[in-house]
This record gives structure tokens, C-alpha cells and sequence, in this order.
């Protein structure tokens, strides 16, 4: 079992920056792929980053792209969301996530095992 408890989110103003963090719990945190994820009211839960187990790969929704950045610390068992620039659009509470499986690192939420209970971030414009 593994537990995520996410932290950093926060009120910000346009344009500013906020990082996330996510410390897990257990020992197998190195052999799994962590994302975030976020979901805004009345929104679908969606994508946000992800990086697989070693943190040496990367992959970020087209929204965040060039503003966000996802990074991982096997030796602190804590993952990372760097937001810069942000909008208001970026609005919404953002949950990270634990993927099991090997292989390619996943977008979709329903390859996901573990969640953490979310932090809200809100964007002011």
C-alpha cells in the first residue's frame, strides 16, 4: 500500500508561480510512474504531467507544456509539480498519482493504483 499526501497549492496571482509537492509512503515508490493530475468544478479529472519511474522521462498535457515541470526524488520519495506562469484557467485541485505497471507511462487516470487527496490551487487574474 502506498499513501500520497500532496502539498504547496495556494492562491496566486496570474502570471506567478506555485510548486506542488507529493511525499509517498512505502518502499517501492522508485519502481513507479507518478503524475498529476487536476480537476476543475464541474470539470473532468484531467492530465497534467507525468514521469516514469527513474525520472528520467517526462511527458505534459499541450496546456502546461512549456510552463509546468514534473520532476522526482527517489531518495525522498517525493514527486514535484514546478507551475510557472500561471493562469486562472489553471484553477482547479490538483492530485498526484502512483502507476504500478511497467512500461510506458500512462495519461489516462485509470491506470492509476494510488491517489493522494488533493490540494487546491487557485489562480486570480
Amino acid at each position: 500500500q502506498v499513501q500520497l499526501v500532496e502539498s504547496g497549492g495556494g492562491l496566486v496571482q496570474a502570471g506567478g508561480s506555485l510548486r506542488l509537492s507529493c511525499a509517498a509512503s512505502g518502499r517501492t515508490f522508485s519502481s513507479y510512474a507518478m503524475a498529476w493530475f487536476r480537476q476543475a468544478p464541474g470539470k473532468e479529472r484531467e492530465f497534467v504531467a507525468v514521469v516514469n519511474y527513474s525520472g528520467g522521462s517526462t511527458y505534459y498535457a499541450d496546456s502546461v507544456k512549456g510552463r509546468f515541470t514534473i520532476s522526482k526524488d527517489n531518495a525522498k520519495n517525493t514527486v514535484y509539480l514546478q507551475m510557472n506562469s500561471l493562469k486562472p484557467e489553471d484553477t482547479a485541485v490538483y492530485y498526484c498519482a502512483a502507476d504500478r505497471r511497467l512500461g510506458v507511462p500512462s495519461v489516462g487516470s485509470y491506470d492509476y493504483d494510488y491517489w493522494g487527496q488533493g490540494t487546491q490551487v487557485t489562480v486570480s487574474s
